[in-house]
């Protein structure tokens, strides 16, 4: 059994920002009028729109699959829910018997509370955990200790070193803080989905070894889907393959003025220093080959040419891998302060290829979904709520074509909806965050994101300009500025304010200093707004809905469907 995707559909809308002009908020945009970026070929061409209905399960296409295969019910295995005692012996011989399996299986929580106090790790392919739905009288997994406490594997050593390495300290005097950044706080779940052996993240250059090279690409070109190789022979219909592209040039190379443009701003040392690792990845499936061109199940993140070398290479990941309809719940625990968590995290998922998350709710944890390393995933329907300040409520980060949908974030979270670290063609659709909302587009070649539909209720603050919110607030190290790349996007976003706000006020939006190539379309709220985005994007339709497409990835679907 699989949870339906749509069922707790939620209203969402979305801002308008605009280059210091003001907008009335009730302003619409006419009926069934398409903003120039998509209707005026000449507006189009000189601002380019990815075509990200790519995003989610199956490059945006396929259903989320409904067979169950073989049923592993936990309560077979000794996991008896609402004892007060602890169930972790039984859900790991559940998992094992799980793991005896041949084909799919779904590994089957009781209704009431299970509890567990080690890590499950998954490790194989056509497996989903499926619980009897995130409410009242459904499956809730209750995980008392926290990953600080009861993870005693290596799997977070090389981060562990990193963070020593390069100093990362939370540093805060007037709270008496000065404490060396956690492992958790950006990795590990209590449920971890990884390939045996796998790295989800490179933080050592020493420790990088390229993957196994299957063809190297000649050309291609940048928003199209055949790319020609050198030799074909290894590669076959129905494969799994990373494009990857290098800075093979360090500073000066081609890839990284592919990814930023002519931009003045100072692009970090992390883009070209560890040579082995790529600067951008792309996961895909071969969908035919004939002669030496090679048709993907996406388009091509950017050209492929002598200058801006790629190549196609092998990928270890897990495919078809679900975890539904349940509540994970962590306790009453204080919190220690940004980057000090103690690892009340709820899913790591690492190292999959279509694969999906849905129907949770997430209560007081750490960090509610975590990726790395991961492509085609749909995320839907989570709720993350709590009084603990969280770090994250679904981060994405180092993964291509993840959809989030209907994400409703009802906790303080540093980072409530985040766009990390090399991830690209990723999609927040219908997001609703409550409170403190910000966007968060970390630094390090994050590019061609998109945040859509989503309903962002913030508190700006009255200062001596007038009343004011910061709603960009990019995290990441100098040495992985800019904040993000060419493309990333905007679409139909409200800002939700509080009836505090004067009627008649204007509300400056403002960022931090972002990255270049922002595209923002429809951005409007319920007072006027005032929008300052540095650097300069393409800015349309400020203070008004866009009526004719409501959703951008779900125009560019209708459009591929058709």
């Amino acid at each position: 059994m699989v949870v339906s995707v749509g069922r707790r559909a939620r209203l969402v809308s979305v801002l308008a920002l605009g280059a210091a002009l003001i907008f009335p908020a009730q302003a619409q945009a006419q009926a069934g009028k398409l903003p120039k970026i998509l209707s005026d070929p000449a507006t189009a061409a000189a601002n380019p729109l990815p075509d990200f209905s790519y995003a989610g399960y199956g490059f945006g296409l396929a259903p989320i699959p409904a067979d169950a295969g073989t049923v592993i019910e936990v309560t077979d295995h000794g996991a008896i829910p609402d004892d007060g005692l602890d169930d972790t012996k039984a859900v790991l011989r559940a998992l094992a018997a799980a793991n005896a399996v041949k084909g799919k299986v779904t590994l089957r929580f009781p209704k009431g509370r299970t509890q567990i106090t080690e890590v499950l790790r998954i490790a194989r392919s056509d497996i989903v955990l499926d619980g009897a739905g995130d409410g009242p009288g459904g499956s809730e997994l209750w995980f008392p200790r926290p990953l600080k406490l009861i993870d005693q594997s290596h799997d977070y050593d090389e981060l562990r070193e990193y963070l020593v390495r390069e100093k990362k300290q939370q540093v805060e005097p007037e709270h008496n803080i000065d404490y060396l950044f956690t492992e958790y706080s950006w990795a590990g779940g209590m449920i971890r989905v990884a390939p045996e052996g796998s790295r989800p993240v490179s933080y050592d250059a020493a420790k990088d070894v390229r993957d196994p090279v299957l063809a190297t690409g000649v050309s291609g070109k940048q928003f199209t889907r055949t790319l020609t190789v050198d030799d074909a022979a290894k590669l076959k219909v129905g494969d799994v393959v990373q494009v990857q592209w290098f800075s093979v040039d360090g500073p000066k190379s081609q890839i990284l003025k592919s990814l930023y443009g002519d931009t003045d701003l100072p692009i970090g040392s992390h883009h070209w220093t560890s040579p082995n690792r790529p600067v951008v990845v792309q996961a895909t499936r071969v969908t035919a080959v004939r002669g030496r061109t090679v048709t993907l199940g996406d388009p091509l993140l950017h050209d492929v040419r002598a200058d801006q070398p790629a190549v196609v290479a092998d990928w270890k990941h897990l495919s078809n891998v679900g975890i539904q309809n349940m509540r994970l719940q962590f306790p009453e625990a204080p919190a220690f302060g940004h980057h000090l968590e103690q690892g009340y995290n709820g899913i790591y998922m690492t190292g999959v290829f279509d694969g999906w998350i849905s129907g949770l709710t997430i209560d007081r944890s750490d960090s509610g979904i975590l990726t790395d390393n991961a492509a085609s995933l749909t995320i839907a329907d989570i709720i993350t709520t709590g009084d603990r300040r969280a770090h994250y409520s679904v981060h994405v980060g180092a993964v291509h074509n993840v959809l989030v949908k209907n994400l409703k974030v009802a906790n303080p979270v540093v980072h409530p909806v985040s766009i990390n670290t090399r991830s690209t063609r990723s999609v927040f659709l219908r997001s609703v965050v409550d409170r403190d909302a910000i966007i968060d587009q970390h630094s390090g070649s994050n590019h061609q994101n998109l945040f859509d539909a989503i309903e962002m209720h913030i508190d700006p603050e009255q200062g001596k300009d007038g009343w004011q919110y910061q709603l960009w607030v990019g995290g990441g190290a100098p040495y992985w500025k800019p904040g993000h790349g060419l493309y990333n996007t905007l679409w139909n976003a409200k800002l939700v304010m509080p009836e505090n706000i004067p009627a008649d006020a204007t509300v400056a939006i403002t960022s931090g200093l972002e990255g270049p190539g922002e595209r923002i379309v429809g951005l409007h709220a319920n007072r006027k707004i005032r929008v300052s985005y540095n650097p300069a994007p393409y800015i349309e339709g400020t203070g008004q809905a866009v009526d004719a497409a409501p959703s951008l990835y779900e125009y560019q679907l209708a459009r591929r469907r058709r």
